[in-house]
């Protein structure tokens, strides 16, 4: 397993550039067929996580190609992300990647930037094939309103 830090941490930006493209096709091209994605928020009134969202490939094929049909929030979303920290795992062939992510929503109406979301996330990248591909994210949000229409992942 000759991969490097730099290779990953490649893999995580294409995730997020392909998302604020709305390239759905690509940031599935990024993932494993066997990829799963879960949205989580800690809620300190319950004192436990909410799931938001929890699929697997087929699941998130399905809702990206039912979006238009959604009444959503067409503001385009930019995100900014920061690999903290890299671990590999060489008998599974994977990487375990932690990245910071802060989330801008861009208001069609007038143009301000504001803060959408916060959180961070926890993906498991295999190391298996050619170049990386990502096999699991789970995406733990520290903001807990994300308003109404936003369907896209985050």
């Amino acid at each position: 397993m000759n991969t490097d830090r730099t290779t990953v941490e490649e893999l995580v930006y294409q995730t997020c550039t392909a998302l604020d493209r709305n390239d759905y096709s690509e940031f599935l091209g990024l993932c494993d067929q066997q990829f799963e994605y879960k949205v989580t928020a800690f809620s300190p009134e319950i004192r436990k996580d909410m799931t938001w969202l929890d699929h697997n490939r087929a699941e998130m094929e399905e809702l990206f190609h039912t979006l238009p049909k959604h009444n959503s929030d067409h503001a385009p979303l930019t995100r900014n992300a920061v690999v903290y920290k890299v671990s590999y795992d060489n008998d599974k062939k994977q990487a375990n990647v932690v990245t910071a992510l802060q989330i801008f929503r861009t208001n069609l109406d007038g143009g301000a930037t504001q803060v959408f979301a916060v959180g961070k996330y926890y993906d498991t990248v295999s190391l298996d094939q050619d170049k990386p591909i990502l096999v699991k994210r789970h995406v733990k949000l520290d903001t807990r309103d994300l308003g109404w229409g936003n369907h896209i992942p985050i």
